[in-house]
């Protein structure tokens, strides 16, 4: 091989390299910041799995500011959040059938609208800034109020709770939650 050609493969080798080097440093010192959680329901044969990134408050007005009211957002930080179901379950009365979904919401001053699409995203925004979410995939949009807390959310979390015939699948940070209901669908 000539002397050039060998050049041009170390450049290009060393370019990869440091590439991978930078991509890696720079998503895991974004976990670092927002770490992933999975938080997940069984019972009999249900199982429901969430999987998010878990940012920090931080002292910052999150609501209306760090996450702007009436914009998609990607429920957590890093990648989209995912939510998947063994079973078909009923979300607030609609019909969700079986399967993954990436989960998104819109924050709004009262209610938060609640989204499951059908698609999987490489991450939860694209390099401006805006979510990755294609609305054609949405397969459940719903729209719940939202609660305040007693006392303030330092790290946004997601958790199923049992309540009576429901689970509720709550979303809270900062001073908001957020419970959408969700129950099994009768065979």
């Amino acid at each position: 091989m000539k002397k050039p050609a060998k050049t041009f493969l170390k450049i290009g080798g060393i370019i990869i390299v440091v590439a991978a080097v930078i991509v890696f440093i720079t998503r895991y010192s974004t976990k670092a910041h927002s770490p992933e959680d999975i938080t997940s329901f069984t019972h009999d044969d249900l199982k429901m799995e969430v999987f998010y990134n878990r940012p920090y408050k931080k002292e910052r007005v999150i609501f209306g500011n760090l996450v702007p009211y009436n914009e998609v957002w990607r429920t957590g930080a890093n990648e989209a959040t995912t939510f998947e179901t063994n079973k078909d379950i009923m979300v607030d009365g609609s019909l969700l059938k079986a399967g993954k979904y990436t989960l998104w919401t819109v924050p709004m001053e009262n209610s938060w609208k609640v989204i499951f699409n059908e698609q999987m995203y490489p991450w939860g925004i694209n390099l401006d800034e805006e979510a990755y979410r294609d609305p054609q995939f949405d397969a459940l949009v719903l729209e719940v109020p939202t609660k305040d807390l007693a006392k303030t959310m330092e790290q946004f979390t997601i958790n199923f709770q049992t309540e009576n015939e429901f689970i509720y699948l709550n979303l809270a940070w900062d001073e908001t939650l957020v419970s959408v209901p969700l129950k099994p669908e009768k065979a």
